[in-house]
């Protein structure tokens, strides 16, 4: 049975002035359906988001809405009126005493996972506090059509994958915008792509989208040349932009992977880092390598214990996440180590020479009357030394894709995510030799996020990250602090993933089987090594012989799907077998790729590492 038509836009125009944003625009929103909209800054997302809602008439056009269909769109800029409660902001729509308690059950199902106390009053709540107050507001409305503009800023982790929990499960349609790539495959089941004034509708959810937008990009190349046209220059731009994006992705989860494994089978790397013997004193062992020392560490606030007897040793080079929720000590720790905050017990010392550029998601040290080029060149002049090397203002202004003429536009006429990339266009061009990046992700687009990753893939210095972006912490970190509460810091080898499989078998655990006493960190003394039986299964071992020729197979197979998506007549003769061989083709290739991992799995088993 097919789904509900809830809203559908055809044929539809939007100008700015003489500015043509959208034209023959058509799209279509279906009960259900769980879309995710990208496109690059500036490339008409939030008017697409105004024109499903009605705040933004078409200039031609029609726009449908189904009888008695309900919108809801999270708020970004929130303006709680004095005095009101959470509560009574959260549950404001619904007017009448029968009404609330009705809805009232939503405390426990929205607010409460949201960490939010309904008696609180709005003008007392942080900046992300009242995100999540919204964010509750737009999920107890409970619309037919749900909007969420970049909804997982200012979250947790676990927050996070409670959201995406409740919206896997959301009855109506959902749209979302997020620079989160993990939260967009977890929640997406289709991609609503922007791309040079065209809305393409890809079938897939994002997990898929790249490589789709990939074979659509070459697809259209070769239908451009077998008629004898040059290639569009944008065309090209893109298609390469897509690729490359691909490319890099999966070069640095490579080079990621390929360093964590070398942490891993370094079996003292975590105790080094965390330990909880006795340390010498710094002063007698500091060498080269080591660039920072908490040792027993102790701070509170009033009765709340963020560090109890922290020791820990930062070496040169080092990539670590730190993660946390909020109020368990993250910004704390950092503040101790840039000299903010002194400890209540113990001593953190830092090596001479050290270097500590720190990205302050607050964006504090931007003033807002200064230009763009001001703030990049506080002393004046065209040039600025960039890591080394002399860079024109402008030029460098445009590796953070900014257009040169907005050089002389005053800070304070930027959005927030163009504040976040000059904050790190300033902060990259002298990033010292220990750089803290405390959620530099927020409000960035996918191709400034893909740049950022890109270089500090080749910062050579020592690197914190205080981030939520899951995906982004496996492309940059080998190495994950996790700050559990009251006072309790773990530590784990690799990124978030790696994080998280090793906090899953804990998780699991019944309650009588968890230890009462209180837990020790992931990082004590290694136990000697037990001898492994480096002999496999009798099924395990059949299974290993048949994989190489099961992996050749699957290539064969793609090899000849590829050859027949690069007949450049198939999508104008038969679009619908064209569609289904990309289909096969995407599901080919994640065969082939669990395919390998198993048969890597099953080696490193045999070798009994």
């Amino acid at each position: 049975m097919a789904a509900t038509l809830l809203l559908s836009v055809q044929n539809a125009r939007v100008s700015f002035g003489d500015k043509v944003l959208f034209d023959d625009l058509t799209f279509n929103i279906q009960e259900g359906q769980k879309i995710c909209l990208v496109g690059k800054n500036g490339s008409g997302k939030t008017t697409l988001m105004n024109i499903i809602t009605g705040a933004r008439d078409l200039d031609d056009g029609e726009r449908f809405q189904l009888a008695g269909t309900k919108i809801g769109y999270l708020q970004q800029d929130i303006h709680p009126k004095p005095g009101q409660s959470v509560f009574d902001f959260i549950f404001e729509q619904f007017t009448t005493k029968e009404q609330r308690e009705t809805e009232a059950y939503k405390v426990d199902l929205v607010v409460a996972p949201l960490d939010l106390d309904i008696h609180e009053r709005m003008d007392n709540l942080s900046g992300g506090q009242l995100r999540r107050a919204a964010l509750a507001r737009a999920l107890v409305e409970d619309p037919d059509i749900l909007l969420l503009d970049e909804p997982t800023n200012h979250l947790d982790l676990d927050i996070i994958e409670w959201l995406e929990g409740y919206l896997k499960s959301w009855r109506g349609a959902l749209m979302v915008i997020s620079h989160d790539r993990t939260f967009l495959e977890n929640v997406s089941d289709r991609v609503f792509w922007l791309d040079r004034g065209k809305l393409r509708v890809c079938p897939y959810g994002y997990k898929q989208f790249d490589d789709w937008a990939t074979m659509m990009l070459e697809q259209e190349e070769r239908e451009l040349r077998k008629r004898q046209k040059l290639v569009d220059q944008e065309v090209e731009w893109a298609s390469r932009g897509v690729k490359a994006r691909r490319k890099r992705n999966v070069r640095r989860l490579a080079l990621m992977k390929e360093e964590r494994e070398k942490l891993k089978r370094d079996k003292n790397a975590l105790s080094r880092m965390l330990s909880k013997i006795n340390m010498p004193d710094l002063e007698a062992e500091m060498s080269s390598q080591l660039v920072a020392e908490f040792k027993q560490v102790g701070k509170k606030f009033g009765n709340k214990v963020i560090l109890d007897q922290f020791n820990m040793r930062i070496m040169r080079g080092d990539r670590i996440g730190i993660l946390g929720r909020n109020g368990t000590g993250k910004t704390t720790f950092l503040r101790l180590l840039v000299g903010e905050l002194e400890p209540d017990a113990g001593t953190v010392k830092l090596a001479k020479n050290l270097e500590i550029a720190y990205f302050d998601q607050r964006r504090k040290d931007l003033v807002p009357e200064w230009s763009l080029w001001k703030t990049l060149a506080p002393g004046g002049g065209d040039h600025i030394d960039v890591m080394g090397k002399m860079r024109h203002v402008c030029g460098y202004l445009k590796d953070f894709m900014f257009d040169p003429g907005q050089a002389l536009h005053p800070v304070a006429t930027l959005s927030g995510g163009q504040k976040n990339r000059l904050m790190l266009a300033r902060i990259m061009a002298r990033p010292g030799n220990f750089l803290i990046l405390d959620e530099p992700t927020n409000d960035l687009d996918m191709d400034t996020l893909d740049m950022l990753e890109e270089i500090l893939i080749g910062y050579p210095g020592t690197l914190f990250i205080v981030s939520h972006d899951r995906d982004f912490l496996d492309q940059t970190v080998t190495k994950i602090i996790a700050f559990e509460g009251d006072g309790r810091v773990e530590g784990y080898i690799g990124g978030y993933s790696d994080y998280l499989a090793a906090r899953k078998p804990q998780a699991a655990a019944p309650e009588s089987e968890k230890p009462k006493t209180k837990p020790q960190p992931q990082v004590a003394a290694p136990e000697p090594e037990k001898k492994t039986d480096k002999r496999l299964s009798y099924k395990l071992q059949y299974e290993l012989d048949n994989l190489p020729d099961r992996i050749a197979r699957m290539e064969t197979e793609i090899e000849k799907l590829v050859d027949d998506l690069s007949d450049p007549d198939l999508y104008s003769r038969d679009p619908g077998a064209f569609h289904a061989l990309s289909k096969q083709l995407v599901s080919r290739r994640e065969d082939l790729n669990r395919a390998e991992l198993r048969w890597l799995e099953l080696e490193e088993m045999r070798a009994g590492n």
